[in-house]
C-alpha cells in the first residue's frame, strides 16, 4: 500500500503552478510543521505534489489517510508505520501527509518526530480540527496555509490563455478579460469541476461537506436542516440575514442550533459569514450577518436562482479575494441607512462593489455610502470595483481609486 501510494502521488498531474507553492516553499525553511487546509477538492493534495517535485522524488516520505486501507489505524500503529517506511524508502526527513485528520491523535506523532528533526507538510480539510487542536498540542510550532479555489489569475492560467498586461491592454483585452470575468462567475475556481464540466462534481462536494465533514462528525440528527440553511446560504450569496430569522424559517427551537450549523460549515470552509462593523462587540455579534460562500460556481450549481445575481456574486469573489490577505472584514451601515461593502480596519480601507457605474443614480448611491462611511469611520484610503478604470477622486480628502474588478483580481494576485 504504501509503495501504491507513492507512486501514485508521485505520477499524479500537478497541473497550474498555485499561487499558494511560494508561501509553501517560504515555509519549508522554517522548524515548524506546515499546515495546508481547506475545502475538500480544492486542491491541497496536487499543491503538496507541487511541492514534491520541488523536493525530488528521494526527500520524502508520502502517506494519504483518505485511503480506506488505513480503516481501524491506531496512533499507536505509527512507529509500525515509520519502520516500514525507513525500510522501504531508507533515512528521509520529511513527511507529506494527505487528510490526516482521519487518525485520532495524530498530533502526538508529530510532535514527536518534530523533536527529532523531522518537517511535516500536511493537509486537512477541518478547519476547527487542525486550528484550535494544534494551537495547543503543537504549542504554536506550525505554519498554516489556507489554500482556496483557484483564483481569477489562477482559471485564466487553467484555461490556457494569455494573462494580459495592465499597462499594454488593448480594447479586444479589455473585453477577453470580462468574458472571462463572466465564465469564472458562473463555473467558480474547483479545478475538477473546471476539468470535469460533464459530472456533478460540485453537487457531490456539497453533499460531501454536509454529510461526511460536519452531520458524521457531530452525529446530527437535524440533517435535513442543516442542508436546508445550506442550500439557503449558497442561494443568496453575500446576503444580510439573522440568525433568528433563519430559525424561524427552518423552524428550529434555538438560535445556538443555527449558529453551530453556520460555524460547522465555516470551519469546513464551506462559507464565510461576516458581522458589521460596530465599536460595540456585543452589538457586532447580535446585529444581521453577512455570508459569503467559498465558490460563486458553488453557488449556482447548488443555490436556487429565479436569475442571475452577478452583482451579488462579483462582491462574494470581492470577498474571497480580500479574505485571502486581511485577518479582519466587516462590513458597514452607514447613518443614513447606505451599506458599504466591506471594510478592512488594519488597513483602514474602504471597498465598494458595482458591476457597473455608467449610471449616474448607481454611481451617486455608491459614493454617497463611501462619503457617509468616512463621516464615522478612520479611514486613510477608498477602493470602488465596477467594470472599468475610471479618475481617482477624493472624498472628505480621502483619495478614492475606481478600478476595473478583473484587473484588480490581476493586481492582486501580482502583489503577492
Amino acid at each position: 500500500m504504501l509503495l501504491e501510494q507513492f507512486e501514485t502521488f508521485w505520477a499524479r498531474d500537478t497541473g497550474i503552478i498555485r499561487s499558494r507553492l511560494a508561501q509553501v516553499e517560504a515555509a519549508l525553511k522554517a522548524p515548524h510543521a506546515i499546515i495546508i487546509s481547506g475545502l475538500r477538492r480544492v486542491g491541497k493534495s496536487t499543491l503538496l505534489a507541487q511541492m514534491a517535485h520541488r523536493l525530488g522524488n528521494e526527500a520524502f516520505y508520502y502517506l494519504n489517510f483518505e485511503d480506506d486501507r488505513f480503516l481501524g489505524f491506531q496512533v499507536a500503529d505509527f512507529n509500525d508505520l515509520f519502520l516500514m517506511l525507513a525500510e522501504l524508502f531508507g533515512d528521509r526527513r520529511i513527511f507529506l501527509i494527505d487528510e490526516i485528520q482521519n487518525i485520532a491523535g495524530w498530533e502526538k506523532f508529530v510532535r514527536r518526530f518534530m523533536d527529532q528533526g523531522y518537517k511535516f507538510l500536511i493537509t486537512g480539510s477541518n478547519a476547527s480540527l487542525l486550528d484550535r487542536e494544534l494551537g495547543t498540542l503543537l504549542t504554536g510550532r506550525y505554519l498554516s496555509v489556507e489554500l482556496f479555489p483557484f483564483s481569477f489569475y489562477e482559471y485564466i492560467r487553467f484555461k490556457k490563455e494569455e494573462i494580459p498586461d495592465s499597462l499594454k491592454m488593448t480594447s479586444i483585452d479589455q473585453a477577453r478579460l470580462q468574458r472571462n470575468l463572466g465564465d469564472y462567475l458562473r463555473f467558480g475556481g474547483i479545478p475538477d469541476a473546471l476539468k470535469y464540466p460533464e459530472l456533478p462534481l460540485l453537487r457531490s462536494l456539497f453533499d460531501d461537506v454536509l454529510y461526511r465533514d460536519i452531520a458524521a462528525r457531530y452525529r446530527l440528527e437535524a440533517v435535513d436542516s442543516l442542508k436546508q440553511l445550506g442550500l439557503f446560504i449558497m442561494s443568496n450569496p453575500g446576503g444580510v440575514t439573522s440568525y433568528n430569522k433563519l430559525k424561524q424559517m427552518l423552524h428550529l427551537g434555538s438560535v445556538n442550533t443555527i449558529s453551530s450549523f453556520i460555524e460547522y460549515m465555516e470551519n469546513c470552509w464551506l462559507i464565510f459569514p461576516i458581522n458589521v462593523y460596530d465599536y460595540s462587540i456585543k452589538r457586532q455579534q447580535i446585529a444581521p450577518k453577512k455570508i459569503y460562500c467559498i465558490d460563486t460556481g458553488l453557488s449556482n450549481e447548488i443555490g436556487f436562482h429565479f436569475s442571475p445575481d452577478s452583482g451579488k456574486l462579483l462582491e462574494n469573489l470581492v470577498f474571497l479575494t480580500l479574505r485571502k490577505n486581511n485577518p479582519e472584514i466587516f462590513y458597514y451601515n452607514t447613518l443614513a441607512g447606505y451599506e458599504v461593502d466591506f471594510y478592512l480596519p488594519d488597513k483602514r480601507q474602504l471597498v465598494q462593489v458595482s458591476q457597473q457605474l455608467d449610471n449616474p443614480a448607481t454611481r451617486d448611491r455608491e459614493v454617497r455610502a463611501l462619503q457617509d462611511a468616512l463621516a464615522s469611520l478612520p479611514v486613510e484610503n477608498a477602493l470602488l470595483l465596477n467594470d472599468k478604470n475610471d479618475e481617482a477622486f477624493e472624498l472628505n480628502g480621502v483619495p478614492v481609486a475606481v478600478l476595473s474588478t478583473a484587473e484588480w483580481l490581476l493586481d492582486q494576485e501580482y502583489s503577492k
